[in-house]
């Protein structure tokens, strides 16, 4: 892909979302249609794709078809249309996969918007110019056709239903996804922001959509959704039982990596300014609101997995070891979690040394709680559980003041005063897998 940087653009950072110059673009719009073995289907698609595009689309566009190593007569089918349409390119690639095909033909591409369907059109070509047309004028990063979304009008049958909101509730539990539909076929992406996210993304199959989504979410990337109307295709080959089970190992594999803080979402972070969030307010630290917001979520979760913990040691021993050790494990899993969500902090650098930090704060909490135990114990002799939980209730609250103040001004300072992480040259995929028809 060839896109250029503007001046002044940190390496590894996307630029700012600006409105396309389409008058010095030729072509605007690349819609690639992933295809193993559609003989049949795909002329009648292509064609009608064309007329649409030729129809409503205001600017240049071009069709490629990505032959997944197809075992039919679909090769000769594409290469017909590469010859007998001028706006349709054909691309064969040796190996299968609708990911391996999507990323390396979106990464030869030199169109600013990069867009995907699926050969049996069950999206309603209406909603194709309201999909990229938020790329266009510069307002988002990824554009999600939904079939989840209010809005939408679906038909399709009861099993795949259920199967795809299942999916989808995974995602939301597991990955914390915040979009309504990972699987629908029809989704674009600004050229600029796939140079960066495509190398990113290790899967080449079914699960490639979810893996893209779910790290451009949780790069701050904006993700814009639109409501379709879409028809189940009765002859689908999809084999959901497979897919299923693969896209289950690649939220586990995602889910991990991103725990551990093994992927450089920082090279995809917008510069200084171009997110509102980033202005200054009068009066107020830059980042205090947004870390207050984290820090109140984190902490929320963290005080129920303390008292559940406090609430089984209890069972076995007393007010004091119980108290201690859920607070150990509760405070590592807090300053696990606030390092990553609160305050940015990704990667696995100085990770210890936030933990050993994290602890000292732990221990001036077990100060205040265990004092609170003990003056409890000195007023009533036998306190009920109710009363303790109570009382520790309230010793974490005042705790919970001053870990944030001890987390923003020791452990974790202002992101801006840390160094840049090093972003990894991009690795190339499967260009020896392609070869392109020439007209």
């Amino acid at each position: 892909m060839t896109t250029t940087q503007p001046p002044g653009t940190p390496l590894g950072s996307l630029p700012p979302r600006e409105h396309l110059r389409l008058g010095q673009i030729a072509t605007v719009l690349d819609v690639v249609i992933p295809v193993y073995n559609e003989e049949r289907d795909l002329e009648p698609c292509v064609r009608r794709l064309r007329e649409h595009l030729a129809r409503t689309f205001p600017y240049g566009f071009r069709i490629t078809i990505a032959d997944n190593a197809s075992t039919d007569r679909t090769p000769e089918v594409a290469a017909r249309l590469d010859d007998a349409l001028e706006e349709v390119t054909a691309v064969r690639l040796e190996r299968k996969g609708r990911g391996r095909a999507l990323r390396t033909v979106w990464s030869l591409s030199e169109a600013p918007v990069l867009a995907y369907m699926d050969v049996d059109l069950s999206t309603d070509l209406n909603a194709l110019l309201p999909l990229v047309a938020p790329l266009i004028s510069g307002h988002s990063d990824l554009a999600i056709g939904s079939r989840l979304s209010r809005g939408a009008r679906v038909v399709r049958g009861p099993k795949r239903e259920f199967i795809s909101r299942m999916y989808n509730l995974i995602l939301r539990g597991s990955l914390a996804a915040r979009f309504s539909d990972a699987q629908c076929g029809f989704k674009a992406i600004r050229g600029e922001v796939a140079e960066r996210l495509l190398p990113m993304v290790e899967d080449t199959g079914w699960f490639f959509d979810t893996e893209l989504l779910v790290l451009a979410e949780r790069a701050g990337l904006r993700i814009h959704e639109v409501p379709v109307d879409w028809v189940d295709d009765p002859h689908s080959t999809v084999q959901l039982v497979r897919t299923a089970t693969d896209d289950l190992k690649g939220v586990w594999r995602v889910g991990r990596a991103l725990g551990t803080g093994a992927l450089p979402l920082d090279r995809l972070a917008r510069p200084f300014g171009d997110d509102p969030r980033d202005r200054e307010l009068s009066g107020v630290p830059g980042g205090l609101a947004r870390q207050l917001v984290g820090f109140c979520a984190v902490g929320g979760l963290s005080t129920l997995l303390y008292l559940g913990l406090y609430s089984l040691f209890r069972l076995g021993t007393g007010a004091q070891l119980a108290n201690a050790a859920a607070l150990l494990l509760s405070a590592v899993a807090n300053t696990a979690a606030n390092r990553r969500l609160t305050f940015g902090v990704r990667g696995r650098d100085r990770a210890v040394r936030h933990q050993a930090q994290g602890l000292v704060v732990f221990a001036i909490g077990l100060v205040l709680t265990s004092g609170s135990l003990a003056a409890l114990d000195a007023a009533s002799g036998t306190p009920s559980h109710g009363t303790e939980l109570a009382v520790l209730v309230s010793a974490n609250l005042a705790a919970t003041v001053l870990r944030f103040l001890l987390f923003r001004a020791w452990v974790f300072p202002d992101r801006a005063s840390r160094e840049d992480l090093a972003t990894p040259p991009h690795p190339s995929h499967d260009r020896n897998d392609l070869t392109r028809s020439t007209r």
